[in-house]
């Protein structure tokens, strides 16, 4: 199915949370409380222009965002739409990731994730994200990870 990834639109608000919510709902039982991504501004976020959104057919599918960080690009937050994964749209929303933070200089490109998801640390190690270190912070224990991007 064609695809084509953009910047969010202030019309796609409604679209973005409906993903947000059902990307991350089923991970409440396992963490306890809602994961972070739950609880962005995604109205402040569209405006500031860090969100991504991956159309396929005529439906927004999956979403990213980004956030120039201290160096590196950080990837605050990819989520595809339950009902459409498995279409490698996660994949093509991260390599757009990357190639936004080479296209702006960045040399690398980090990330974390709650460390209860654990498909998704397995899912960035397949795609070259090394694990840095873990903590906690406003309480979620994290796994944070690097990848250091070729030019």
């Amino acid at each position: 199915m064609k695809q084509d990834i953009r910047l969010a639109c202030p019309q796609d608000l409604g679209a973005v949370e409906a993903i947000v919510e059902a990307a991350y709902s089923g991970y409440i039982p396992r963490i306890g409380q809602k994961p972070g991504p739950m609880l962005e501004d995604y109205s402040a976020l569209i405006a500031e222009r860090c969100v991504h959104v991956l159309v396929a057919g005529n439906e927004i599918a999956g979403i990213l965002v980004l956030l120039p960080d201290d160096g590196a690009m950080l990837l605050d937050n990819v989520a595809i739409h339950p009902d459409r994964q498995g279409h490698g749209y996660g994949r093509a929303l991260i390599a757009h990731a990357e190639k936004i933070a080479r296209e702006r200089g960045f040399k690398a490109i980090r990330l974390y994730t709650n460390e209860a998801m654990t498909e998704n640390i397995g899912l960035y190690e397949r795609l070259g994200f090394v694990e840095t270190h873990r903590g906690e912070e406003k309480g979620f224990r994290r796994v944070y990870m690097t990848k250091a991007l070729a030019p």
